[in-house]
C-alpha cells in the first residue's frame, strides 16, 4: 500500500461523502480507493468510515486522522513547492471555474502568453455561471462577479466590473426609443431576465445620478442564467440589457448596441477569486491568482474605494 495514495484517497471520500465522486477526483477506478481506505484502516486498526449503500459517515477516530492528514498532505505539497525549481517553474493540473463570458472574452484570448509563461501547468477550465461545490467537484479556485454569499470561503478581490445599459438598434426600432430609466417599467419595454445562479431570481438593476436613485425590474420575455445566452437575446433584440463594459465594447463598436442612459451610473460588480481553506494555495496555484489580478487590472480595475480589500473569512 503506498500510505500518500491512501491518504489522499481518503481526504478525498470525507470531503465528497463519496467513494465514486472521490474515485472521480482523483481519476482513479472506484474499486482502487475502496481498496485504498481498506488497507489504510487495516494499518492504523481503526474505523475511519461507516458506509451504507447511500452514505459515507466519517467516525469519531477519522475526524481525528482527516485533520492529521490533510496537514501532512499539506506540508508534503510545501515541501515540494518550497524547492526554487518548483516556484519558478509550477507544473501540474489546476481546475479552475470561470464565468462564461469572462472565459470566453478575457481569459481564454490571454491564454496563450500565461502558457508560453508556464508551459507545465495544465488547466481544467469549467465555463459556467452555476455554483460550484469547490471540494465536491474538486476545483481549486473559482473567479465570480458580484456579491456571493459561501461563508467558508477564502477570497480575494480582484476586480470591478463597470456596466452600462445597451440596447440593440433592432429591439430600439420596434419600440419607442426610452429617454429614462423608468420607462423600462412600462410596455412595450422588456428587458432580458439574467437569473441569479445562487437563488434562481431575477437580478434587478440600480442606476443612480446625483442623489437620485432608481432600481429597475421590469417585463421580461425571456430569462436566462449563463452571461453567453444573455447576451445573445440582447444582440438579437429580445430586449434591454445590462452589461459590463468589456462585453459591450466590441458590439458597441460595430453598431450592434446603443448605450442607453449614459448620463446615469451603475454600481460596479466586484470580481472575487475564491478557493477553499483546505486548499493549499501552491505555487501553480499562486501564479494563476497572480495571473487573473493582471488581467483584471488591465479590463476591471478596481474602484479607488476597494483597492486592497480582502475577505479570508468569507465571501462578501
Amino acid at each position: 500500500m503506498d500510505r500518500f495514495d491512501a491518504m489522499q484517497a481518503f481526504v478525498r471520500v470525507v470531503e465528497t461523502g463519496s467513494f465514486t465522486k472521490a474515485a472521480q477526483t482523483l481519476h482513479m477506478s472506484k474499486t482502487t480507493v475502496t481498496q485504498l481506505v481498506q488497507q489504510l484502516e487495516a494499518r492504523l486498526r481503526v474505523k475511519l468510515l461507516n458506509r451504507t449503500t447511500r452514505q459515507v459517515h466519517i467516525t469519531a477516530d477519522g475526524a481525528a486522522y482527516y485533520e492529521r492528514a490533510v496537514r501532512l498532505l499539506v506540508d508534503l505539497d510545501d515541501a515540494e513547492t518550497s524547492l526554487s525549481s518548483a516556484a519558478a517553474f509550477p507544473k501540474g493540473r489546476l481546475r479552475v471555474d470561470i464565468p462564461s463570458p469572462l472565459a470566453c472574452m478575457l481569459l481564454v484570448p490571454a491564454f496563450p502568453e500565461f502558457h508560453a509563461r508556464y508551459p507545465e501547468l495544465q488547466i481544467e477550465m469549467g465555463v459556467s455561471d452555476r455554483m460550484v461545490d469547490l471540494i465536491g467537484d474538486n476545483v481549486d479556485c473559482v473567479v465570480r462577479g458580484g456579491e456571493v454569499s459561501e461563508q467558508s470561503l477564502i477570497a480575494r478581490h480582484v476586480g470591478d466590473m463597470y456596466l452600462g445599459v445597451y440596447a440593440a438598434p433592432r429591439y430600439l426600432q420596434r419600440v419607442t426609443n426610452p429617454t429614462h430609466p423608468s420607462d423600462l417599467e412600462s410596455d412595450p419595454h422588456r428587458i432580458v431576465g439574467f437569473l441569479s445562479s445562487r437563488t434562481a431570481k431575477l437580478l434587478p438593476c440600480t442606476l443612480r445620478q446625483g442623489d437620485r436613485c432608481i432600481e429597475i425590474k421590469g417585463k421580461y420575455a425571456l430569462a436566462v442564467d449563463d452571461g453567453n445566452a444573455y447576451l445573445a437575446a440582447g444582440l438579437a433584440g429580445v430586449g434591454v440589457l445590462w452589461l459590463p463594459h468589456y462585453m459591450a465594447k466590441h458590439h458597441l463598436a460595430r453598431g450592434e448596441l446603443v448605450h442607453l442612459f449614459e448620463e446615469w451610473a451603475l454600481d460596479p460588480m466586484p470580481i472575487y477569486l475564491a478557493f477553499h481553506p483546505n486548499r493549499h494555495v501552491s505555487a501553480k496555484l499562486r501564479v494563476f491568482i497572480k495571473w487573473v489580478i493582471e488581467l483584471m487590472a488591465e479590463h476591471a480595475p478596481m474602484a479607488a474605494n476597494s483597492e486592497g480589500q480582502e475577505n479570508t473569512s468569507g465571501l462578501r
